[in-house]
């Protein structure tokens, strides 16, 4: 048997996407030539963790090859434990001497052990532990409530509900984005035949028989515009689209000669802004899908862009700056620096006042455009912080007399809610076990939905921290979302799957846990 080095490859990019290094992903497969393969290695006949799995099963064999005899034929005493670090730093005989030792040393162990086991016994087994107050079952949502979306042939990477109807559109690594019609009540079993429409979706495809299919096409972003009539995909070939919600390709966007991994409207739908990793960022028309200006700042991949009103914009890049730009400016009109990793995500709170973004140094930072140091340092993650969100309150929104706050999804499996007016934590949010991809706040405000590579789909109460509701898939979740109306969540995993889930709250409900805030 035999892997080829596509196949390691392959293998490599699959790890650094489930380990939430999604952009290294993507830039290693360009890089490697994923793309150019021959024949595309199918994602959904990869488990979850298979380069660990690889990896654990060769070092596995390595140890028993060397707990066993000299002949080969059979392993002689106590099978002998090693450290992944001996089995990666050490030839086989140098395993085969440890092991030796190792068996020496245990038996000494033995007998020291023996000779002391009574006295030691009642301090070998010490307290038992008491149980913590308040950590009740988690309220389950059941699935009877969700609808399951099956039709994508790989990952599901981002999903977006549109503004003004109940589609909800997916993008995969198919080379495909989908649009769905959920139905207006409820969803799953209880939505009955309602929810027959959910299973045929109007299939945007990236690539067709004409094309090279060798070329990666993954669609790694989309946006609705504001009217919900157009969707606007970004893909791993550079390309951007849009498509009307019947599935007319409308336009294609061709400068970028890199993968796009942020696509955004502006507020008036007129105009486009993408961010790839060629470096740049573009102001498309979105009418005649001519570019109106390019942007050549960045040192590096440009991983996020935000608009911060109709001409104004901001983007961030691997290359740790961030920086503010106008339409018809050839230079900057702002420059932030001070993150000491790559900046991963941006985003202008609702008056467009502020903005945020968090980086792989640890820490997420709140930004004015009249101050050139960040006006607040939130420092409290462990891990990397993917992504970020404001709420929807506060001035210039629906909810103006709730406070504005600021949720951070970090690799350390959790997510802060902050204070942005005294850039305090007000609740840390930990129930997650692995890397949080995604958070979203409800259209009111007093939710926040989270999605994590431990399965779970995590709904919280803004107001106290508390978790409210929960949902377990059987994939890695990419990405979350609140429709229009603040009555379903829909989230994408990464066994290819996309599910929504109705949510509603009532007096009757209760808090699951408090978090410490």
């Amino acid at each position: 048997m035999t892997i080829t080095s596509q196949e390691i490859n392959y293998l490599v990019m699959r790890y650094l996407q489930e380990s939430g290094f999604r952009n290294t992903a993507f830039t290693f497969s360009y890089e490697s030539l994923l793309h150019e393969t021959a024949e595309r290695i199918n994602g959904a006949d990869v488990p979850p963790g298979a380069l660990i799995s690889v990896i654990q099963k060769g070092l596995q064999y390595l140890e028993l090859e060397a707990n066993l005899n000299a002949s080969g034929s059979e392993v002689e005493g106590e099978f002998a434990l090693l450290a992944s670090h001996e089995l990666l730093t050490k030839d086989i005989d140098d395993l085969k001497d440890l092991v030796r030792q190792r068996r020496e040393e245990e038996a000494e162990r033995r007998v020291r052990e023996v000779k002391r086991q009574r006295s030691d016994a009642a301090e070998r087994n010490g307290p038992v532990p008491m149980e913590e107050d308040g950590a009740g079952p988690p309220m389950v949502i059941a699935e009877d409530s969700v609808a399951v979306l099956n039709g994508h042939q790989s990952e599901v990477f981002i999903c977006a509900w549109s503004p003004a109807s109940s589609l909800l559109a997916s993008g995969s690594g198919d080379s495909t984005a989908r649009i769905w019609t959920l139905p207006s009540g409820p969803v799953g079993e209880r939505g009955g035949a309602k929810a027959a429409s959910c299973t045929d979706p109007v299939v945007l495809r990236h690539v067709n028989d004409m094309q090279d299919k060798s070329k990666s096409k993954d669609v790694t972003t989309l946006d609705w515009n504001g009217d919900g009539s157009l969707l606007a995909t970004g893909s791993y070939d550079g390309q951007a689209r849009i498509w009307g919600t019947d599935g007319e390709l409308k336009n294609t966007l061709v400068k970028h000669t890199g993968p796009i991994f942020s696509l955004k409207w502006n507020k008036a739908g007129d105009m486009l802004l993408s961010g790839s990793v060629d470096k740049t960022a573009i102001i498309w028309d979105a009418h005649t899908g001519e570019v109106k200006q390019q942007f050549e700042f960045h040192q590096a991949p440009t991983l996020d862009v935000d608009w911060k009103n109709n001409d104004t914009f901001a983007t961030c890049s691997t290359d740790k700056m961030i920086y503010v730009c106008r339409l018809g400016e050839k230079k900057p009109i702002k420059t932030f620096a001070g993150h000491e990793d790559e900046v991963n995500a941006i985003k202008w709170d609702p008056s467009g006042t502020l903005l945020a973004s968090c980086s792989d140094d640890h820490t997420a930072k709140i930004w004015n455009v009249n101050q050139d140091k960040c006006v607040h340092d939130l420092r409290d993650h462990l891990k990397e912080i993917y992504t970020i969100k404001f709420s929807p309150t506060g001035p210039g929104t629906a909810n103006p007399n709730r406070p504005l706050m600021l949720a951070s999804a970090s690799f350390d499996a959790s997510i802060k809610l902050w204070d942005v007016e005294r850039g305090s934590c007000i609740y840390s949010l930990g129930q997650h076990k692995d890397p949080v991809y995604s958070v979203s706040f409800s259209p009111s405000g007093e939710y926040l939905a989270s999605g994590s590579f431990d399965s779970c789909l995590h709904i919280w109460s803004a107001k106290d921290g508390s978790l409210v509701r929960t949902y377990r898939g059987k994939g890695g979740i990419f990405e979350v979302c609140w429709n229009k109306d603040g009555d379903k969540v829909a989230a994408c995993f990464s066994d290819n799957r996309v599910i929504v889930l109705d949510f509603a709250m009532n007096a009757a409900t209760q808090q699951i846990s408090n978090p410490t805030a």
